[in-house]
């Protein structure tokens, strides 16, 4: 079962989530060829201090930054570092933060430069099957609905879903109950209830579903070494829609604005 929220406590996780979404357009502003991840990760905890507010994902379960910037074959949990990116690579830029006792959790696959056409049509198709996922985010349904819509919308164009990370709820703590998978089926799974929030967050690859893990103990790359992308929001269950916590709309200005 997830909690549920009180509506004060919605307006603060709204709150944190506002500012993990003008921290991630903050550090898209950084992304093009020959500038590294290390930077990007430098900018999002300035950012989020500068805010009065505490990187969320700094120290959680031992890990060592603010941000996860997962390149082309890492689908999660990619550790900034030292690599410049490159004109064609896909980066999932993901960031967590902690205000007034509250985590905001957001993530988006920004693209360096050009990139291919079939990587498109992947970042396309994973966001898209994200707000899919979102309009099943009400109550009465189940979290196997939010499942089955993305798996049906990427599996029907052509790619595969990661089985074994998921999205999740959140509040005071950063993972809280339910686990909310991207696939499943209609009907199944956690009873969805007005009052819970919980991320969606579709991770989506080129190629085949299996992943591994790096030698990081963090890292997670598709086995193939296919593209995946991965794109996350935070919604508070509701009677008649999701009400969506966390937004794209300054990235989106900020990529128009280019």
């Amino acid at each position: 079962m997830g909690k549920i929220k009180t509506a004060e406590e919605i307006e603060l996780l709204r709150k944190s989530n506002d500012l993990v979404s003008k921290t991630l357009a903050s550090v898209g502003e950084l992304i093009k060829p020959g500038v590294t991840t290390e930077l990007l990760d430098r900018r999002a905890e300035e950012f989020i201090r500068d805010h009065g507010a505490v990187p969320g994902f700094l120290g959680y379960r031992g890990y060592p930054k603010t941000l996860c910037t997962s390149v082309n074959s890492e689908v999660v949990h990619g550790i900034p570092s030292g690599y410049e990116l490159k004109e064609g690579d896909v980066i999932s830029v993901d960031c967590g933060v902690l205000w007034n006792k509250y985590y905001g959790d957001t993530a988006y696959t920004f693209s360096v430069g050009e990139i291919n056409s079939k990587e498109k049509k992947l970042l396309k198709t994973t966001e898209e099957a994200l707000y899919k996922g979102i309009e099943n985010a009400v109550a009465g349904k189940r979290t196997g609905d939010i499942g089955y819509a993305i798996q049906i919308h990427c599996e029907e164009a052509g790619f595969s879903v990661v089985r074994e990370m998921v999205g999740h709820g959140l509040g005071k703590s950063m993972h809280e109950s339910p686990e909310v998978p991207n696939y499943g089926r209609r009907g199944s799974g956690v009873k969805l209830k007005e009052g819970m929030v919980i991320c969606i967050e579709p991770m989506i690859n080129l190629g085949r579903k299996e992943i591994v893990q790096s030698n990081d103990g963090w890292t997670i790359r598709t086995a193939d070494r296919s593209t995946s992308a991965h794109y996350e929001l935070a919604v508070a269950i509701g009677k008649e829609k999701a009400d969506i916590l966390s937004t794209f709309e300054y990235i989106e200005k900020l990529i128009n604005a280019n």
